[in-house]
């Protein structure tokens, strides 16, 4: 799958033996899924990401406008090159008028600038930096499932109150940790806490004794773990082998994807607080559409997974309100458009492009506390999205007329 486009499938299966010639013979509407397949971060996206997209074209009825809808994929590979290039020729020829997913911070940032460049759509839900609705802004873009300075006011706020003032960070040294950390350091100094250091590690490293023995000696309560996927999955584990919770110290996930919570097992990250968008077991909704899921994946979707789903199925809506594929009129009528179904109640699409909808902190289970595979979390609140996220007043964000 390497750097090819490929044809997922033509959805509009359901319903084609009754479509008029003219529907037949009008050129395909394209959503192209760009993802990581099969790299470090494919337990976030990659199939996950590409069953949601599918599953809301299927459940769109498989055409708009008339037009038969397809799905298009291809693996970035976690390198920029190869994601612009897609992105370009997807736009440029092979008729995509919306891209999705976008995991990796860098691709993301890189891709919107495409999708600006090209006059085209593109929607952000497996990647978190805050710049995308700040400083790297455009008007072709929407960041819809969640970001760092989201994930950082949640669980910053949450440990803040619970008297955990001094800070530790250890970060994993790509765009997104990066993100992470000065949004979280942020929101502790503004809450009259301390950072007492932070280090920054390779993501590709296998050996954070190093890095581990820098957060034992520091002073701090809270160890911030500012990374993602396997990077995080790592940490965690030689936070736990060097006894970091032992110790007295509160290790603290700053995105913390269901899928890692289930690979590190509740042993190792019971306890564990953290920021969610979206929680398969939150209500009836969430469970009815999770169990759809969980029959095509063999497991139950996350944040990424529903955002994937519900932005697709948003970008749709407006597509066949405006009458047109025009990246210009659809972005209109997503921004005029509430979002209410199983993802977010009365989320609104803000002029930088943030999708605003609540946030949630959860609590890791105990091992005594579950009651099946995937039971997981608790929840501990909820934050409304106005607080959840970067108020405009503070945007830098050129399209925010502040």
């Amino acid at each position: 799958m390497k750097n090819k486009l490929m044809l997922l499938s033509c959805v509009a299966a359901v319903g084609a033996m009754t479509m008029s010639a003219g529907a037949q013979d009008a050129a395909p509407v394209r959503i192209g899924v760009l993802t990581d397949v099969s790299g470090q971060f494919s337990h976030e996206a990659g199939e996950g990401s590409i069953t949601a997209v599918k599953m809301a074209v299927e459940d769109f009825g498989g055409k708009v406008l008339d037009r038969p809808l397809e799905v298009v994929v291809a693996d970035h590979q976690n390198k920029p090159e190869v994601a612009v290039s897609t992105a370009r020729e997807w736009y440029e020829s092979q008729g995509v008028t919306m891209i999705n997913n976008l995991i990796n911070s860098g691709i993301a940032l890189a891709v919107t600038q495409v999708a600006k460049d090209e006059d085209r759509i593109a929607i952000v839900n497996g990647s978190g930096s805050s710049r995308l609705t700040n400083d790297g802004c455009t008007p072709n873009s929407i960041h819809y499932s969640y970001d760092t300075y989201a994930l950082a006011n949640g669980t910053a706020n949450q440990l803040i109150l619970q008297g955990m003032k001094n800070w530790f960070f250890l970060t994993a040294d790509y765009a997104f940790g990066h993100a992470l950390e000065a949004d979280a350091t942020q929101i502790v100094k503004d809450n009259d806490g301390e950072v007492s250091g932070s280090v920054r590690y390779p993501i590709e490293t296998s050996d954070h004794s190093a890095f581990m023995l820098q957060a034992q000696a520091s002073p701090a309560q809270v160890v911030a773990m500012a990374g993602s996927g396997t990077t995080f999955i790592n940490a965690v584990k030689s936070a736990a082998e060097f006894g970091l919770a032992a110790s007295g110290k509160t290790v603290a996930g700053l995105l913390v994807w269901d899928t890692d919570v289930h690979s590190l097992g509740l042993e190792t990250a019971q306890g564990m607080i953290l920021t969610n968008a979206f929680y398969w077991d939150r209500d009836d909704a969430t469970r009815a559409f999770s169990k759809r899921f969980e029959e095509r994946v063999g497991r139950p979707p996350h944040m990424g997974d529903a955002g994937d789903y519900s932005s697709t199925m948003h970008y749709l809506k407006a597509v066949e309100a405006a009458g047109t594929t025009d990246a210009q009129k659809v972005m209109a009528k997503m921004r005029e458009t509430p979002i209410n179904d199983f993802f977010a109640k009365n989320g609104k699409i803000r002029e930088d492009g943030r999708m605003v909808h609540d946030m949630y902190v959860y609590q890791v289970k105990t091992p005594a506390e579950s009651t099946g595979e995937w039971d997981i979390l608790k929840l501990v609140t909820t934050i409304s999205g106005d607080d959840a996220f970067r108020p405009l007043s503070e945007s830098q964000c050129p399209l925010v007329k502040n």
